[in-house]
């Protein structure tokens, strides 16, 4: 790496300006947009990761910056670890680039090894050893957000509370939250732990459409093909909750040009009638929802990261109206 990744590197203080100008928010609620990490790294599976992992990661991270986007996501599991692995090698690479990110990562999932199958792993102990891999592998010393991956149905939250209260105690983690959770279980989690749940994260795009369909479907026939868990993003909005969409640009499904669908046609329409791109209108249908969902762009191409700098520094221009045509384009069915 020859030149720093951070926009300013004359400045090394610990919460650097944002590439905006602005300060870096500590608080991943403050966040309007993540940069996913599962892309980094190499292939999914145990082989090292080699200098064209690091120079992919590189680029990858250079475009987010360069978008605005500040705040990351890792999770343990993500290419067999390696994706926090090469991420870790770019902070060491350029020791004020840690000031200038936010880092979140998930633990939870144990994944398959030759015959035993994949698990779910909350017990206390667990969530502390994963976070001290975590934490050697991105070559930092405190992560500022950690979110449990998936439900864990053996878990004891209050073997949770206590591994959160260590891990706040020995400053290692800054924030908490979870992922793939339902209100119901956020609200037994947190009713035993001495620190705010701030994040829930779930799939969510113009493609994954459950969590908008469960609440219009209500008292229709086809609420019971509907398996979002109701009320999930009204209680986050209540509770100070901020739902984070992963798989937000559907895979490229209505922007990569190959799909000639009506909402496709519809977004290219928006995209060219606002001045914008494609991507960013896919985004700003999730970022107009009032619940504040935060996307989470997956993507490890610089110029699709690139095309969605508009999201993260423009409000969402969609209308009312608008909104709902790109929903009903995507349903491929009107409303009931």
């Amino acid at each position: 790496m020859t030149e720093s990744l951070c926009p300013d590197p004359g400045r090394a203080d610990e919460r650097s300006p944002a590439p905006d100008g602005g300060p870096l928010p500590s608080d991943i609620r403050e966040h309007r947009v993540l940069y996913g990490c599962m892309g980094l790294g190499g292939g999914w599976d145990t082989s090292p990761y080699t200098a064209a992992d690091v120079g992919h990661a590189e680029a990858a991270v250079r475009a987010a910056l360069a978008a605005g986007i500040t705040a990351f996501d890792h999770a343990d599991i993500y290419r067999h670890g390696k994706s926090e692995a090469v991420f870790g090698e770019l902070l060491a690479r350029d020791p004020e680039l840690r000031g200038r990110v936010l880092i979140q990562t998930k633990c939870g999932i144990v994944l398959p090894d030759g015959a035993r199958p994949g698990y779910y792993d909350l017990r206390g102990a667990s969530v502390v050893r994963r976070v001290e891999e975590s934490l050697t592998r991105l070559r930092t010393d405190v992560i500022d957000v950690l979110l449990l991956h998936r439900p864990d149905p053996l878990a004891r939250p209050e073997e949770i509370a206590e591994a959160f209260a260590a891990l706040r105690s020995q400053g290692l983690v800054r924030q908490f939250g979870v992922s793939n959770m339902s209100a119901a279980q956020i609200a037994r989690l947190q009713a035993v732990l001495d620190v705010p749940l701030v994040v829930d994260q779930l799939e969510m795009s113009l493609h994954r459409r459950d969590w908008v369909e469960s609440g219009v479907l209500v008292n229709t026939p086809a609420a019971a093909d509907d398996g979002f868990p109701h009320g999930t993003l009204e209680f986050c909005a209540a509770h100070g909750i901020r739902p984070q969409a992963w798989g937000a640009l559907a895979r490229g499904r209505f922007t990569g040009g190959h799909d000639d669908s009506p909402a496709a046609r519809l977004v290219a329409e928006l995209a060219q009638r606002k001045g914008t791109t494609p991507e960013t209108v896919v985004l700003w249908w999730l970022l107009r929802h009032p619940a504040g969902i935060a996307p989470v762009i997956g993507t490890a191409r610089p110029d699709r990261i690139a095309a969605c700098r508009d999201a993260v520094h423009r409000s969402p221009g969609l209308g009312h109206e608008e909104w709902y045509g790109l929903w009903t384009a995507a349903r491929g069915k009107a409303l009931p």
